[in-house]
């Protein structure tokens, strides 16, 4: 079975040749790069990755965008874009035409990044990404779920992943309280989801059992095409290993060719990643 992770930040060192933005602090103190990342992969038994940028560099690829060009067959990018930038509007058709880039991801969850979403600000790129095929995967607040909704509604073939089951804060029942604002959208054919970093809202210990009444639910909601497995290593509470088996060799219910879609199949196939 080809397993694909859907998200795993790769980054530099905050250096005075290539500085951050003055945003927030990454998810571990030393960078996490392209051969740190090879060999987790290897002892884990993951065949590729989907590479995110990370906010706390800012609005850029380049990083991302090096591991994939070297190592194709194991790295692909979903890539950062700064929607307030004027130049920003004549790169979308021919975003894809950089090697080793599948599409577009954003962070809309934070105080100071939420007003692209709730303002309208990014509402110029819709129908850029849905015209050029190029993919979105996007991390928003579920209680602004309404709101992409909307944008599945307008743009019925533009593609767009929910990152995280939308959780952003808190752990257990907490975190998963507002989760229905996102089973709402499995009736759009052009949303899926990403089971991502879900260990790091659990409230127990591997095999994370109490992650899976809710696991179940996005399962019945979306089914398994559209939900795609993701570790957001850098934020795992686990091995690498663990954040891989926890859903794939530790829930009874899941049959075996439904785990083949959701672990890497789905992924690639609806970001027209031809591995």
């Amino acid at each position: 079975m080809m397993i694909v992770d859907s998200q795993v930040h790769i980054w530099s060192a905050d250096t005075p040749e290539r500085p951050w933005p003055a945003r927030h602090e990454p998810h571990r103190p030393q960078p996490i790069t392209a051969q740190d990342l090879l060999r987790e992969m290897d002892a884990a038994g993951v065949n590729a990755c989907v590479l995110v940028p990370p906010s706390w560099e800012g609005e850029r690829n380049d990083v991302c965008l090096a591991a994939a060009q070297k190592y194709p067959k194991r790295f692909a990018v979903m890539g950062r874009l700064d929607v307030d930038a004027p130049e920003s509007r004549a790169k979308i058709a021919t975003w894809r035409k950089q090697r080793g880039m599948l599409g577009l991801r954003f962070t809309m969850h934070r105080p100071f990044l939420r007003p692209v979403l709730t303002e309208g600000r990014i509402d110029w790129l819709w129908p850029e990404a849905e015209k050029a095929g190029v993919p979105v995967m996007t991390l928003a607040l579920h209680s602004d779920m309404h709101l992409i909704d909307r944008v599945a509604e307008r743009h019925p073939r533009l593609k767009l992943t929910i990152d995280h089951l939308g959780l952003t804060t808190g752990k257990g029942a907490e975190a998963f309280q507002h989760l229905d604002n996102v089973l709402a959208l499995a009736k759009r054919p052009n949303v899926a989801v990403k089971v991502s970093c879900l260990p790091h809202y659990a409230t127990d210990a591997y095999p994370f059992r109490s992650l899976q009444p809710y696991i179940r639910r996005v399962y019945d909601a979306f089914g398994p095409k559209r939900m795609f497995w993701g570790s957001d290593l850098s934020r795992l509470p686990c091995s690498y290993r663990q954040g891989l088996t926890y859903l794939s060799e530790e829930i009874p219910w899941l049959p075996a060719g439904d785990k083949e879609w959701i672990l890497g199949r789905g992924l690639c196939e609806w970001l027209g990643w031809k591995r």
